[in-house]
């Protein structure tokens, strides 16, 4: 992170992707959409690149494999309806924490840093999520991607909590796996680093501007420490 910039007092950190690989459960609710649709089943290396934009799109697209878009608009309020149950019943029954997440949580509290979930999720499936895999008393406040009239990349979300922090973004940085969370941080003012084995809409982390890419969140944690020692 740059040289001379203030200590960090706060990170705001992604969910799919960066704190949980929630592929498999999206494969379930999809597939469990997509069947009662009369579509075959889809993988999880076909779903991959498609996480990230909000479920909204996320069914469109896992239905824009095989129709049209007329077609696909005609039945979203059908496939989001039954996209939103299949997931519900199954949330995070599949999805697992990435190496390193809980430990860097806590680095990241042990440094005195706020916490904030910022996620295009919504928060009806981000919530309980967090609970059932122990990651919500880290967090102060969660977002989710019905929480603002825009979702990231906009640099509304990232200004949102900002704000619901009451910091300046120039002390909170934003931590994610793909350039949806770099542009919105990058759009509020915010340092980001990004993790690099995250989904990214399947494109390289390396093409990210980012202030770093870090291993784990507990890399993130001592990157961290690492500059508000030297800010200080």
């Amino acid at each position: 992170m740059r040289p001379g910039a203030a200590a960090i007092r706060a990170a705001i950190v992604d969910l799919d992707g960066t704190m949980l690989d929630t592929v498999p459960d999206f494969e379930a609710a999809l597939n469990g959409m997509r069947q009662e649709l009369g579509l075959g089943p889809i993988t999880q290396a076909t779903i991959k690149p498609l996480v990230g934009k909000g479920s909204e799109k996320l069914v469109r697209d896992a239905l824009l494999l095989d129709w049209d878009a007329a077609r696909v608009e005609a039945a979203y309020e059908e496939a989001i309806a039954g996209y939103q149950r299949h997931y519900l019943a199954i949330n995070g029954e599949r999805s697992t924490l990435f190496d390193g997440v809980l430990e860097g949580l806590q680095a990241m509290r042990d440094l005195g840093l706020r916490l904030v979930c910022v996620t295009n999720k919504p928060v009806a499936f981000t919530l309980p999520l967090l609970e059932q895999k122990g990651l919500a008393p880290y967090f102060e406040r969660v977002f989710g991607g019905d929480s603002f009239a825009k979702k990231k990349p906009d640099a509304m979300p990232m200004l949102g909590a900002c704000a619901a922090l009451d910091l300046p973004p120039s002390q909170v940085v934003a931590i994610g796996d793909s350039s949806n969370d770099a542009e919105s941080a990058r759009g509020a003012g915010c340092f980001v680093l990004t993790v690099p084995y995250g989904y990214n809409h399947g494109r390289p982390v390396q093409e990210i501007q980012s202030d770093g890419i870090v291993d784990s969140l507990l890399d993130a944690a001592r990157l961290i420490g690492a500059h508000n020692s030297a800010a200080l």
